[in-house]
């Protein structure tokens, strides 16, 4: 393993393309050391997401292994593939980055590390997206003479509330999908196909500014539409189809997600209704959420709509979930923060949700909208102006 610091990468490159100015981050380390555990030297992070949010750090190359060591006191420590020092300077204000080579074991790189820098405890995440069970035995194994305790959740509990810095670029984000839903429903029509819908979609939001999405958009129609989280697959627009879409923009990493549905020609009667259920468990969702109270409000509010119209069957989920820094596989924050049944936690000003109030006949069709929304110090922001009806084609 060799030391690299950006400025020896390339001078002049130290946070070039970074997201915030280095105060933004340095806060955010500050309340990472303030959040270890008692007798922990220092906390090691390997999802991607709370790498970014405590450094910057961003690349399309985040299936190799990365690993962030933030020590009870001093600077950060960021240990990366060889590859990806010069991004690593680039995206961050780090001083101290490190390189294991292609063919070195990345476990290994991390003990030398960790005992470099004298740590004799480490708080772990252990909920990273790309550290398998195989990894984790022999990152174990490297740190056999380190004592291991548990840090799963500190990054996470910090992440739900975000900053003006993050609220502002997810604002940009929900223009960034507004943009790619309205097109893909004016490209909605008989014989159109769900190809040309996506692409249209793609387009009209990567033009408005987003970057990379952490998930693809999800764009199904006709019987396919009522299948979860189906995804475009040529298919042919007809008389009589549903056509679900689903998008979440994306600005510096910060996500903001937006859902319609369409109907291609006369709305049934009974998708209508349905329909009409939707919006209103959306409405009520909404006007549940205030800072105090708690995130089960929401859902307790939507399903209470949901079941008095009879349509508990056709919603098993939760109304909706944390937005905010994502990469793939998912665009939310959902394992950090639900709108649930049960969940305690009070809304606070600076928390974003995704609130999708979908109703489905499944394999037949799903209809509802969904909103990006801010809690504020007084109640919500909600960050979309499109209508939430049918939109027929």
């Amino acid at each position: 393993m060799q030391d690299l610091t950006p400025t020896s990468a390339v001078p002049g490159l130290r946070g070039a393309e970074a997201v915030f100015p280095a105060a933004e981050f340095e806060t955010r380390i500050a309340a990472l050391c303030r959040a270890l555990p008692a007798g922990a030297d220092a906390l090691l992070l390997t999802g991607p997401e709370n790498i970014f949010w405590a450094t910057g750090r961003q690349t399309a190359g985040y299936f190799a292994f990365q690993a962030l060591l933030v020590p009870a006191s001093g600077a950060p420590h960021l240990l990366v593939r060889q590859l990806e020092t010069t991004g690593a300077a680039a995206n961050t204000w780090l001083e101290n980055i490190h390189a294991y080579q292609d063919g070195e074991d990345p476990a290994a790189a991390l003990a030398a590390l960790v005992g470099r820098l004298g740590l004799k405890t480490l708080a772990v995440e252990r909920q990273g997206w790309f550290v398998s069970p195989e990894m984790s035995a022999r990152l174990e194994t490297a740190l056999g003479g380190v004592a291991l305790v548990d840090g799963s959740g500190l990054a996470e509990g910090l992440r739900a509330v975000k900053s003006p810095a993050e609220l502002d670029r997810i604002r940009l984000a929900a223009g960034h999908a507004e943009a790619g839903i309205r097109a893909a429903l004016a490209t909605c029509r008989a014989g159109a196909d769900e190809n040309e819908i996506t692409a249209a979609m793609m387009a009209a939001a990567i033009r408005s500014g987003s970057e990379a999405m952490a998930m693809e958009p999800l764009v199904s129609s006709g019987p396919r539409c009522g299948i979860p989280h189906a995804t475009w697959r040529r298919r042919v627009l007809a008389e009589g189809d549903g056509v679900f879409l689903e998008l979440a923009g994306s600005h510096d990493r910060y996500h903001a997600a937006l859902m319609r549905a369409a109907w291609v020609g006369e709305v049934p009667a009974d998708v209508q209704q349905m329909q009409d259920c939707a919006e209103r468990a959306l409405d009520a969702a909404l006007a549940a959420m205030a800072p105090g109270r708690p995130c089960s409000a929401a859902h307790d509010a939507a399903q209470a709509v949901i079941d008095a119209a009879g349509h508990t069957a056709a919603f098993r989920k939760r109304i909706g979930y944390s937005m905010g820094a994502a990469f793939a596989p998912d665009w939310g924050e959902g394992a950090i923060l639900s709108l649930f049944t049960g969940v305690a936690r009070p809304l606070e000003p600076g928390m974003v949700f995704h609130l999708p109030a979908t109703l489905r006949r499944y394999g037949a069709f799903t209809v509802g909208a969904s909103e990006t929304v801010i809690v504020t110090e007084t109640g919500i922001d909600v960050l979309s102006s499109l209508p939430r009806g049918i939109t027929r084609c």
